[in-house]
């Protein structure tokens, strides 16, 4: 913030952040020094409204420079990086270091966004020996230029700090200079000179005040409060008499009215940047000039505030309006946008849609360049995404019809090789097997794509005519299949009414052999329809163990027959490899729980002895004990001959 404080009142401009308009005010009449000077002491007016000090867009620089450097943005996005080089070091040579700020960053930005797309880029086939000592070449030529970039880019921050160090050198020199100003002001006040020597040297200092230049930001209020309180002083020793204080008050109102009179004119400026540039120089001329009459002070402020207001509702206004067509603009740039992604990435398989959507892609560029900038912080942002977008689809067009070709002949090779392999499999007899392999070669084949014409029908009708030449033969033969299962079926029924019809004899080693016949003739019939199959098996399990129930042996070897017949069956099927592990499981599963119920119940035992009828809860205990022991055998036989019969 500048601001300036003239005797006991004055003008305050006020350079907010992220803002371009002046804002004034006056500060409250010293009334003892207006009751002495009467006019002599400047009043400009009341405080502005709000509204009238409101603020006006957050971008500081011109709408005018905004799209120079968004052009220069443009125009170096099509440099090499040696030309951004090349230009940075123009710059440096021929322009001071504070006027070239925004163009070294665009130059910058680009700069390293090539160097990355450089380095990223892929090979479009793999270089020969020569080519890689070319690419290697390449490299050290990116490196060059690259170390060549940098070493201007630290120069440019040295000139930065130089300058930097000479501002802050200057300024501090302009303030010391200001101090002895206002020192020697005060000395005025303890010469005895005569007045007009005095007044002409208090006037000399003034013109020095004016003529030297800025102070450290951090210094400027305290330095001008010094000072206009210095004049303050200054004005009260003089005792100036009122026909000398009438002749400066009415010399400051005629140098003010001059300013009104500019300011009013740049109401008719087309230019709204220019008008509010050359207010900031017409709100300086005022704050150096002196007070004016009383009775115009009011009248001649708000002439010049009025006018002041105006320039900076119209700069106000200009940059909502610029704002709002630039948000507009980003909105149909972003749709652009979408639309030129959307091609991009589209899935795109003939000659005809690429040529249709070439065409669409030109046509969005065409649009692009017609609509005016985005918002400075988005502007480069979108045109990258647009570009992006665009060179995504024509490299991927390039990309295909350099492809085409090629793609054509593999899937060929890839369909040929189709042919071969269901070729091989026609006259197979493994119709499982066979079939999902024929059926994965069959998917193999609509995933691959065209082939070159010449050869597409003639592939075709070779891979058909394998195919249909297996699912014959698979239908014929299962055809005949069914038939052998339904006289299977007949042997079957016939065979379980036997068994129902069977009286064990008496000898037990003779009833063992009877009922290994039964299940040896049942495991050579061969297979039944898997609609009865279940039923069936069902059927004949009922009868055969009815057989062994009636078998005069112990019950945990009848149980131990009647499962290895089961297991037989089980054998017999059509794969029990999977219903053995099963059975298996199931056994190691019952083993397990109980060898853990028979440590339980022997732990619990130690505690039954400290109790009442101890004998008779540990007798009922130790039974469960033992039948689980003589259940855990008979399982363990069971697994020993899953196992056996599994090997």
């Amino acid at each position: 913030m500048i601001s300036g404080v003239f005797c006991s009142c004055s003008i305050e401009i006020v350079y907010m952040e992220n803002s371009n308009t002046v804002h004034l005010h006056d500060e409250p009449f010293n009334e003892e020094v207006e009751n002495k000077f009467d006019s002599m002491l400047p009043d400009e007016g009341e405080e502005m409204t709000r509204e009238e000090a409101a603020s006006s867009p957050d971008d500081l620089s011109s709408a005018e420079e905004e799209q120079a450097l968004a052009s220069l943005s443009a125009r170096y996005s099509t440099y090499s990086r040696l030309q951004l080089a090349e230009r940075l070091k123009e710059l440096l040579e021929n322009n001071p270091v504070d006027k070239i700020k925004d163009e070294v960053e665009s130059i910058k930005t680009w700069f390293y966004r090539k160097q990355k797309e450089s380095v990223e880029a892929p090979l479009q086939a793999t270089p020969s020996s020569s080519g890689q000592e070319k690419l290697k070449q390449q490299e050290q030529g990116k490196t060059s230029i690259e170390d060549q970039f940098k070493e201007l880019l630290a120069r440019y921050k040295e000139l930065k700090r130089e300058f930097n160090r000479q501002q802050e050198l200057i300024q501090q020199a302009n303030l010391e200079k200001k101090l002895k100003i206002i020192e020697a002001i005060k000395e005025l006040t303890t010469g005895k000179e005569e007045l007009n020597e005095t007044y002409h040297k208090f006037r000399d200092l003034q013109k020095a005040w004016r003529e030297t230049g800025p102070v450290p930001p951090q210094n400027t209020s305290d330095l001008y409060e010094r000072y206009h309180h210095t004049v303050e002083l200054f004005y009260d020793f003089l005792k100036i008499n009122k026909e000398l204080k009438e002749l400066d008050l009415k010399k400051n109102l005629e140098q003010k009215i001059q300013l009104c009179e500019k300011t009013e004119e740049l109401l008719l400026e087309p230019s709204v940047i220019k008008a509010f540039r050359t207010l900031q120089e017409y709100h300086a001329q005022w704050r150096e000039i002196g007070p004016v009459p009383a009775d115009k002070r009011e009248e001649i402020w708000n002439r010049f505030k009025n006018a002041s207001t105006k320039i900076n509702k119209a700069y106000q206004e200009y940059f909502e309006k610029l704002k709002e067509e630039q948000k507009k603009n980003l909105a149909l740039k972003t749709g652009l946008c979408e639309k030129a992604e959307e091609l991009a990435q589209a899935e795109i398989h003939t000659l005809k849609e690429w040529e249709e959507k070439s065409k669409a892609m030109v046509e969005l560029q065409q649009l692009w360049r017609t609509i005016g900038f985005a918002p400075k912080k988005d502007n480069v942002k979108i045109y990258e995404r647009f570009r992006a977008a665009c060179n995504e689809f024509f490299n991927r067009r390039k990309e295909f019809y350099h492809q085409i070709k090629e793609e054509q002949n593999k899937n060929y090779q890839i369909k040929l090789d189709l042919c071969i392999q269901a070729e091989a499999l026609k006259e197979s007899t493994d119709w499982k097997k066979a079939t999902s392999e024929i059926i994965k070669l069959q998917k193999l084949w609509k995933q691959t794509g065209p082939v070159p014409r010449k050869h597409s029908e003639a592939l075709w009708q070779r891979f058909r005519t394998a195919c249909d030449d297996f699912f014959n033969r698979k239908a014929a033969h299962f055809a005949s299949l069914e038939n052998s299962q339904e006289n299977n079926l007949a042997r079957k029924l016939a065979l379980i009414e036997e068994i129902k019809q069977y009286t064990l004899p008496e000898d037990v080693q003779e009833a063992l052999n009877a009922l290994k016949s039964f299940q040896q003739r049942w495991t050579e019939i061969g297979f039944v329809p898997m609609s009865r199959k279940e039923e069936i098996t069902a059927a004949y399990h009922e009868a055969i163990n009815r057989l062994y129930d009636q078998l005069k042996v112990d019950e945990s070897k009848r149980q131990l027959l009647k499962f290895k017949s089961k297991i037989e069956s089980i054998r017999s099927s059509g794969k029990p490899g999977d219903k053995l592990y099963h059975e298996r499981d199931k056994l190691i599963t019952r083993l397990h729980k109980l060898e853990n119920d028979i440590k339980l119940w022997e732990n619990n035992i130690g505690f039954f002895s400290k109790s009442k009828n101890a004998e008779k809860m540990i007798q009922e205990v130790q039974n469960k004990i033992d039948k689980a022991r003589e259940e855990i055998r008979l399982l363990e036989e069971k697994i020993n001959f899953i196992d056996s019969v599994m090997k």
